[in-house]
């Protein structure tokens, strides 16, 4: 059941006498199965909410327009279970995670319906007729299909899931459908990438031309890792990746007048050279998926906007009560509770900006394009080790370990390293060896903190 969280000031909600800490056993004679159906019982008016307070079961009318919020926020998004994942990708990050992290980094989910809801990629293994029909029937897009080759035995063994090699055919089917799907390929060295890239773009432009965006990314190596075959890609890996990945861009926009694959960020980082400019990537539909971030971030640092972090259209563009996570979790508490402990002196010259290796690369020429003179330090991800240097995977020992030797200043720290005010590791920037301020991870953000 639902258990409620929080209640907004005001709302139908509060006036009705909903508490934090009730659990909603059905709306109107229902009981939704997730955030999703929920939205749509509570869309109505007016309700009947049965409550289950402590041992004791209670009835609320709640008097409300059709469509108004009810002003409820729930624990959960999923409220049956869960849709856990039934593959065993070698590359799959959480496999490469170390003991004794939080419960929760070690789920491995395949759910369409946070895909619908945070952007989590799917293999669709575990997609049915009936998701179909809801999804086609609700309307619930974009989704998020991880790809990674269209070669059925390339992704079977990818994903060492027989139903791998079948399961695209949920995407053929989604995009019939006219759902609005991205995609991902995790580029594996010997493994999926070269030719087999290149049967899988052809596969594609093929089978899936109504694909509103492919992202190929990297993989990503731990050093806890215990797959003796996986490794980083090699310079001159990166180089072939990113020339595929741009011929296909010409091939794709040729055909269908849009390039729609596109490279990491990372691989442009690895290779040494300039990225696309800001216009290559619309409107950034994978951002969050390290496409397109860094001229995302350059444009907002100047003053323009980058396009819309989520997007959705119709009835689902505001889902009412669902939990915020990930990327699109809201940090302005965390914000101003860390911010309170910053310094303030020393001019712009005394100011330290701590960002991974990737960030470095970006934010380095970024300053210095338009003279601010705070120094960037880039932290060192001793934790996960490997080749794993963007920022959001920072713990607090490796950022304390940087900063410890260094003199007392002003240090900007981004809201991605933290989720719920705290690292990866489990420590809080209350932890650190200096007091930092904790700014959102935005261009905008910073421009700001910087005084610039």
């Amino acid at each position: 059941m639902p258990r409620v969280v929080a209640i907004e000031a005001g709302s139908p909600a509060e006036t009705a006498g909903v508490l934090v800490g009730d659990q909603i056993v059905s709306i109107n004679g229902q009981s939704p199965r997730d955030v999703i159906q929920y939205q749509l019982l509570v869309d109505e008016g007016p309700l009947t909410l049965e409550l289950c307070r402590g041992r004791v079961e209670l009835d609320l009318q709640i008097e409300k327009p059709a469509g108004a919020p009810l002003g409820v926020e729930v624990q959960s998004a999923v409220f049956d279970q869960v849709r856990t994942c039934d593959n065993h990708c070698e590359f799959c990050f959480i496999y490469q995670l170390p003991r004794g992290m939080r419960p929760s980094l070690y789920v491995k989910d395949d759910d369409y319906r946070l895909s619908f809801l945070y952007g989590n990629f799917t293999t669709l293994t575990r997609f049915t007729e009936a998701d179909l029909e809801r999804v086609v029937t609700e309307r619930l897009s974009p989704l998020y299909v991880s790809i990674h080759a269209t070669d059925p035995d390339v992704r079977a063994g990818m994903l060492r899931n027989r139903r791998g090699a079948t399961s695209l055919r949920w995407l053929g089917a989604l995009l019939d459908n006219g759902i609005e799907v991205h995609g991902q390929v995790v580029v594996c060295p010997g493994v999926n990438d070269g030719e087999v890239l290149d049967d899988t773009l052809s596969g594609v432009l093929d089978e899936y031309p109504a694909l509103s965006s492919l992202g190929v990314v990297p993989l990503g190596v731990s050093r806890h890792s215990a797959e003796a075959g996986l490794r980083e890609h090699t310079p001159a890996e990166v180089l072939r990746t990113v020339e595929t990945v741009e011929e296909w861009q010409r091939v794709f926009t040729t055909v269908l007048g849009r390039p729609l694959v596109h490279a990491a960020d990372e691989y442009y980082l690895l290779a040494g050279g300039r990225m696309p400019p800001a216009e290559a990537y619309g409107e950034f539909a994978q951002r969050e998926n390290g496409i397109g971030m860094a001229r995302a971030f350059e444009m907002e640092f100047c003053g323009a906007r980058s396009g819309n972090r989520v997007r959705r259209g119709g009835f689902f563009a505001v889902i009412d009560g669902a939990p915020a996570a990930g990327y699109r979790a809201p940090r302005s508490q965390v914000t101003r509770a860390a911010s309170t402990r910053g310094q303030s002196g020393g001019g712009r010259g005394s100011v330290t900006v701590l960002t991974g290796e990737y960030g470095a690369a970006v934010l380095d020429p970024l300053l210095d394009a338009h003279g601010l003179e705070a120094e960037v330090l880039a932290v060192p991800n001793e934790f996960f080790g490997g080749n794993v240097a963007v920022t959001g995977l920072l713990t607090g020992h490796d950022i304390g370990t940087a900063i410890r030797s260094r003199p007392a200043g002003r240090y900007l720290l981004p809201d991605v390293c933290l989720s719920k005010g705290r690292f990866l590791d489990g420590s809080t920037p209350g932890e650190l060896p200096h007091p930092v301020e904790v700014i959102p991870t935005d261009g905008s953000s910073l421009r700001r903190a910087l005084g610039g």
